[in-house]
């Protein structure tokens, strides 16, 4: 590996605010360049990691803040004009790119066991699946993530308003990526978004604000783990659909009776999925009007598909909290179940209690990606600052009051655009943005059905961060991978209707 540029031997940047100064310890002109190899699906490849931090340029040109970037590309390369490009984010909204950075489609990935679990030493290791042999990536962190920061007055303050809320956070990003792509000569290349759980958010938004502002238009969207995209599901439909995601968490940790233990999951949850549409989410309608005959046997059936006793659901009038069933599912076995991905046990000081007391999957994560990310920068990518790498940044409050509806701003990207299709990436044991809410989602985006057979959705054996499963590392990025080279249309081919 050829280290090109080293950050720490330029000169420090003074940008003059106010008549304070504050010391920038990058150059935003001179990022971090280093050249490696890595064999993806056995066939080895070269490719140039670049790290930098490019200016955020406010509605008065002025800089506003300094965001980081990883961008991954194949260099010397015929008829790059063809080549995608990716543009990646986390969500959060106060997450760094780390996650699908170092876990999924780049080309280093985490030293973790087969199924997602920290191992030591720390670190990283090649990623024979990911998807820079068809396409560069670009991994972004927006303000207060990763090492990205504001620029501060003279009393240490910000615009927070400039970047935190959901309209905010599309319209500067978009502006930002409009200035990347143009810095990189990238305006002809195929280019699709990627955005993982608040991403996916972000990505939605963005794929309609680069179209309508920018006019930079987008060949395919690829949602991993989505949020509601603003797309209303409350009452009797939001409670039904835990459901599903109830039984897969029982089928996962062995909780069922044999006839449906022994079923394929796909299968098992099919008529789970059955049940929820055609019987429990007209029961729950009526409400409290149920009738008690009616009521006792909804809840049985819940039991038989969830392992909870129906009395336990009949105390919650049938409306189980996620937090109460992290909690009860191994109850007797004294363990609880992550949120994000169920496959996780946790241990509570008391067996007692209405919520687990902490993310058992959360600190497992934090614990293998917080040193691997620290030491790739510094070590592979040469890059160094005295800002720490924030996992989660403060981004409160973050404004969801505006234009809350990005679900249907993604819609419209794809009516004014016939090329673009969009991908869903779910896990069945994600307990905080469920595979039956995603494909609820997905179902809602255009509710006419004219744009359904533009609209995919994967799932896999696995939660919210799915790649970090081996067996699902291979099948996700094959799914992203087969995406894009399905999606690109045929040279001299007319995008139209």
């Amino acid at each position: 590996m050829l280290k090109m540029k080293n950050i720490f031997t330029l000169i420090l940047l003074t940008i003059s605010l106010i008549g304070n100064a504050q010391i920038i310890d990058f150059n935003p002109d001179e990022p971090s360049i280093t050249k490696h190899e890595v064999k993806i699906n056995g066939k080895s490849i070269d490719y140039t990691a670049e790290v930098g931090m490019q200016e955020v340029y406010n509605d008065d040109d002025k800089t506003s803040a300094f965001l980081l970037y990883t961008y991954y590309s194949r260099p010397n390369l015929k008829n790059d004009v063809n080549r995608p490009l990716v543009v990646s984010f986390n969500g959060g909204p106060g997450s760094a790119s780390v996650w699908m950075h170092l876990a999924y489609t780049g080309p280093r990935v985490l030293n973790i066991d087969d199924e997602g679990y920290p191992v030591q030493p720390y670190g990283v290791k090649e990623n024979p699946h990911s998807i820079l042999d068809i396409a560069d990536i670009v991994y972004i962190n927006p303000v207060n993530t990763g090492y990205s920061r504001p620029i501060k007055d003279e009393d240490g303050k910000f615009d927070k308003k400039e970047f935190f809320g959901v309209n905010e956070d599309i319209t500067y990003l978009a502006k930002w990526i409009n200035d990347f792509v143009s810095r990189k000569d990238k305006w002809r290349n195929p280019k699709y978004l990627i955005g993982e759980s608040y991403g996916t958010t972000r990505v939605s938004g963005l794929a309609n604000r680069l179209q309508n502002n920018h006019w930079m238009y987008i060949n395919g969207v690829i949602l991993v783990s989505p949020t509601e995209l603003g797309i209303e599901r409350n009452g009797p439909v939001e409670v039904a659909n835990r459901l599903p995601y109830f039984a897969a968490a029982a089928w996962y940790h062995n909780q069922l009776d044999a006839q449906f233990q022994n079923m394929p999951i796909q299968d098992y949850l099919d008529e789970v999925e059955k049940f929820t549409i055609e019987k429990l989410t007209p029961a729950m309608v009526k409400g409290g009007f149920l009738n008690p005959d009616e009521k006792q046997k909804m809840a049985m059936q819940m039991e038989e598909y969830s392992s909870v006793s129906a009395e336990v659901f009949l105390q919650h009038n049938l409306e189980l909290p996620y937090n109460y069933f992290w909690k009860e599912l191994l109850r007797d076995e004294g363990f609880t179940v992550g949120r994000l991905d169920s496959r996780y046990k946790g241990l509570d000081e008391k067996e007692a209690g209405g919520s687990p007391d902490y993310n058992a999957e959360l600190t497992s994560w934090l614990h293998s990606f917080t040193p691997a990310v620290n030491h790739y920068f510094k070590h592979d990518l040469k890059f160094e600052t005295r800002n720490a790498y924030n996992m989660f940044g403060n981004v409160y409050p973050w404004d969801r009051t505006k234009n809350n509806n990005t679900g249907k701003q993604l819609r419209q990207a794809m009516a004014q655009n016939p090329s673009m299709e969009v991908m869903i990436q779910s896990g069945y044991f994600d307990g905080a943005t469920t595979y039956f809410n995603a494909k609820y989602t997905m179902w809602h985006i255009d509710e006419s059905g004219k744009l359904k057979d533009r609209l995919h959705f994967k799932t896999y054996e696995s939660g919210h961060m799915m790649y970090l499963r081996k067996e699902d590392l291979k099948s996700a990025n094959e799914d992203i991978r087969k995406f894009i080279l399905n999606n690109i249309p045929k040279e001299g081919e007319a995008i139209k209707y």
